[in-house]
């Protein structure tokens, strides 16, 4: 009776490790996104996102009516944080993007030059499964 005690109480612990190490694995993001954000004039604006994932590393490009610039980021667990930098007339232009992954939607916040706003970004049709 005392072993098969134990022997419960081990498997429980053990199902209890394994849930929380897959919990702890990182939001699939490779592949390509619809970015939308408010532009300057407050109307919406879309750009493709476009993503490989080496682990927690982040690279790829977003691309829309400027022109194509690199992205630079982490994932960990859902939460996502990447960096543009835009060459403008006016010199480059940092744009920091923060926020969560569920599923194919990501949203959060996004700062350039102290202002901040909100973006979100689908999974694009036929862009990819982020695996």
């Amino acid at each position: 009776m005392k072993r098969e005690c134990i022997f419960i109480a081990a498997l429980c612990l053990l199902v209890v490790s394994l849930g929380q190490v897959a919990s702890a694995q990182d939001a699939k993001v490779a592949g390509s996104w619809d970015l939308s954000a408010p532009g300057r004039d407050g109307n919406m604006v879309t750009q493709t996102l476009t993503l490989q994932q080496d682990g927690t590393k982040l690279s790829g490009t977003v691309k829309g009516q400027r022109g194509e610039a690199p992205v630079t980021g982490t994932i960990s667990a859902n939460s996502i944080s990447f960096s543009v930098t835009r060459t403008t007339p006016n010199g480059d232009v940092k744009i920091d993007y923060t926020g969560t992954v569920t599923g194919d939607t990501m949203k959060g916040t996004l700062t350039v030059m102290g202002n901040a706003v909100d973006w979100t970004a689908k999974r694009s049709a036929g862009g990819g499964s982020g695996n």
